[in-house]
């Protein structure tokens, strides 16, 4: 892990651990200016009575020194691993969402949006939270190393003492990192996990509402943060064991020293000036001891972050299904060759072989029972989905795709219809006049610079999808799909729709799925499709005189039209219902 970041911006870290090594450095220097302080100035200002003023300069001189070396390392240390965590933050964030960007819709189909958005943020913040006390932990260590060497060689038993406690607290960090890795890992997934749960219960607000599930949500939620509490709480726990070890072994360890130190001093095998050094050493070490604990109780931490952005870069780039688009000859706009595909984990497939031909500037409807394969099929035209097996090949040039479900950004009208394009006014309202959504967008507070709300909600369903489809018509699309884009519209509404589609794209090539059968009278050419494949196909005339499955199916959406027209008759009768 720790390699992987720092070779991301070796630089910076670099100088963070040469200001690390130098404070190291000052501060085993300033226990010998001490000891020199101590013997040359305070001893015998005891002792004789005076001290030579030189001598006092002496010992100012060399303490403030050191002061300055140290206080510059700790800066140096301090901002370069600032700059190497955040930069290491930012170069991480930005290849998780270059990756996620790459990945294809299929791809994305497969995972949940929120543990996305974890892995992009959250995660990377765990993975670089270790990477600022990197550099003073490797400071420390140089730290411990010079000064058991000094000690060792200045008094071999006050050396053997200070140096015992090492191992100790070495052997403490390994046990501790070993048992508490699991429970950062279980914590940051829980975190993954409920970040989804609340990307998905906040996406579903309205359903939520609607059908009085706030406990049902309140309770699954619940359940994610406690199982999240739970393994924090683990983590914490053994942390807090390991903290006061921490604070034990240093502390005993300094009392043994006084003990000892003062045996030495009496036998004469030491100073006074060297035992206060040696102890105003080791009191100088404990603080960065503990660094070095917090660094490894961190670690397992920033490797579970690590490993779930890892996760995300380490997937290869899934091909990208516009890449198996051939390109469609002659007048045809469309043609699939006996196409299968078949979503992960299913069986049976959802388009079984599927062959179709559709010339250009012809509008054709796509028709079939729910589970049909329709959507299926027009992704698979709009290249968002690649088939499992056989051809699909389209003519070359624009092709736009507006979905059922019209997405809005929480933007302005503007926004969601320009996309980041540079369009002039007039083109907006020229797109919005054909989709049939001039006239309510010039009603709106601020017309084009309307804020829309989160997903469009300050609109209604139908006003969403005309402003969707005046998103793709702005393209001048030569290929138009329509995934049942007009089912929120009244049929009126609809007729002009389809009407303004006909004249503004006279050479375009529309397909439509469609299930009002005033929609499908309108289109030049029918597909039926059912169980995955299409089963009858001609114009809409020819289809209800010649196929009895297809008459059956139309003769059922416009019964199930005229019930939903009489229920609204009767709510707006009854002044809107409850």
């Amino acid at each position: 892990m720790l390699r992987g970041e720092i070779g991301l911006h070796p630089r910076p870290f670099v100088v963070a651990v040469t200001g690390a090594a130098v404070f190291a450095l000052g501060t085993v220097a300033s226990s010998v200016a001490i000891r020199w302080v101590i013997d040359h100035v305070i001893v015998p200002r005891f002792e004789e009575g005076s001290v030579a003023v030189t001598t006092v300069l002496t010992g100012i001189v060399l303490i403030v020194s050191i002061g300055l070396v140290r206080a510059a390392g700790v800066v140096c240390r301090r901002v370069f691993a600032g700059i190497t965590q955040w930069r290491i933050a930012g170069t991480l964030g930005e290849q998780v969402t270059d990756r996620l960007l790459h990945q294809p819709i299929s791809w994305h189909q497969r995972r949940p949006d929120g543990d996305l958005v974890a892995r992009a943020g959250v995660d990377v913040d765990a993975a670089v939270a270790v990477m600022a006390p990197i550099p003073f932990s490797v400071g420390t260590a140089l730290l411990i190393v010079v000064s058991a060497v000094w000690l060792l060689v200045s008094d071999i038993v006050i050396g053997l003492v200070a140096v015992a406690v090492f191992p100790l607290l070495i052997g403490v960090n390994v046990v501790y990192q070993r048992r508490v890795d699991r429970h950062y890992t279980d914590a940051q997934d829980h975190l993954g996990t409920l970040s989804s749960a609340v990307h998905e219960s906040f996406d579903g607000v309205q359903l939520v509402k609607a059908y009085g599930a706030e406990q049902r949500e309140t309770e699954r939620l619940s359940a994610i943060a406690g199982s999240l509490r739970d393994a924090r709480v683990r983590a914490v726990r053994l942390r807090g064991t390991f903290e006061a070890l921490l604070d034990v072994l240093p502390s005993l360890t300094n009392v043994a020293l006084v003990v000892v130190g003062a045996v030495r001093v009496d036998a004469g095998a030491i100073t006074v000036g060297d035992l206060s050094s040696y102890v105003f050493l080791f009191t100088l070490l404990v603080f960065p001891l503990r660094l070095i604990g917090y660094v490894v109780s961190e670690i397992p931490h920033s490797q579970a972050g690590w490993r779930r952005v890892r996760t995300v870069l380490d997937e290869p780039v899934e091909p990208d299904p516009r890449g198996r688009i051939a390109p469609a000859g002659g007048a045809l706009a469309i043609e699939l060759d006996d196409v299968v595909f078949t979503f992960p984990g299913e069986t049976r497939p959802t388009l079984d072989h599927v062959g179709m031909s559709v010339e250009r500037g012809r509008i054709v409807a796509v028709v079939g029972p729910t589970g049909a394969g329709k959507s299926t099929l027009v992704e698979l035209i709009g290249g968002l989905v690649a088939p499992e097996s056989g051809r699909v090949a389209v003519a070359p040039g624009t092709t736009a795709l507006v979905f059922q479900e019209a997405f809005l950004f929480s933007g302005t009208i503007r926004h969601n219809l320009a996309l980041g394009r540079d369009h002039p006014d007039d083109e907006l309202w020229d797109a919005l006049a054909l989709a049939e959504a001039a006239g309510f967008v010039a009603e709106t507070p601020h017309q084009l610079d309307t804020v829309v709300g989160e997903r469009g909600v300050t609109l209604s369903g139908g006003q969403r999808q005309r402003v969707a489809l005046a998103r793709a018509l702005l393209l001048r699309p030569d290929l138009l799909l329509l995934d049942d884009t007009t089912s929120a519209l009244d049929p009126a509404t609809e007729g002009a729709v389809l009407a303004n589609l006909r004249r503004a794209l006279a050479r375009a090539t529309v397909v439509l799925v469609a299930s009002r059968p005033s929609t499908i009278a309108l289109a030049d050419d029918v597909m039926y499709l059912t169980h995955g494949r299409i089963v009858a196909h001609g114009s809409h005339a020819e289809l209800m005189a010649g196929h009895a499955g297809y008459r059956d199916l139309v003769e059922a959406f416009e019964t199930d039209r005229a019930d939903d027209d009489a229920d609204a008759r009767v709510t707006v009768a009854g002044g809107g219902g409850d």
